[in-house]
This record gives structure tokens, sequence and C-alpha cells, in this order.
């Protein structure tokens, strides 16, 4: 993938990353715990699933506040 160094990526967080964008688009937390080896969805939801749309919303939200695309008059 373009941008990506394979050697700075750790075989732990392409775990997590995996986990993580999967669910993010809206891939059952069921069949992602299947494919990581999982035989249940406890520690793929607490250890490997980061939330990471809602923190880009806030973000987002924040600095189009901060950095309006159009001047406030």
């Amino acid at each position: 993938m373009k941008g990506i160094v394979p050697e700075e990526w750790a075989p732990r967080e392409l775990r997590h990353s995996f986990v993580s964008l999967l669910s993010a688009h809206d891939v059952p937390i069921e069949q992602i715990s299947r494919l990581v080896g999982h035989t249940n969805t406890i520690v793929t939801e607490t250890v490997y699933r980061k939330q990471i749309r809602p923190v880009m919303q806030e973000g987002a939200t924040v600095m189009d506040e901060i950095f309006p695309l159009i001047p406030k008059s």
C-alpha cells in the first residue's frame, strides 16, 4: 500500500488495525472474531477493536470550528 513502510509495522499493530478497520466498515464483530481466530467476540471487542469513527468525527467537528472553510463575518 502506498505510504506504508512495512518495516514500521508490527504484527500486533496490524491485528489491531485489521479489527478496527473492519469494525469501522460495519463488518459484524462475530465475523471479525472468526477471521482473527477468536472463539468468541469478547477478546476481539475488549482488546483489539478500537473505535475510530466517533473520535474522528469529534475531532473533525472541532477542527471545522477552528478552521472554517468560509471565514465568519
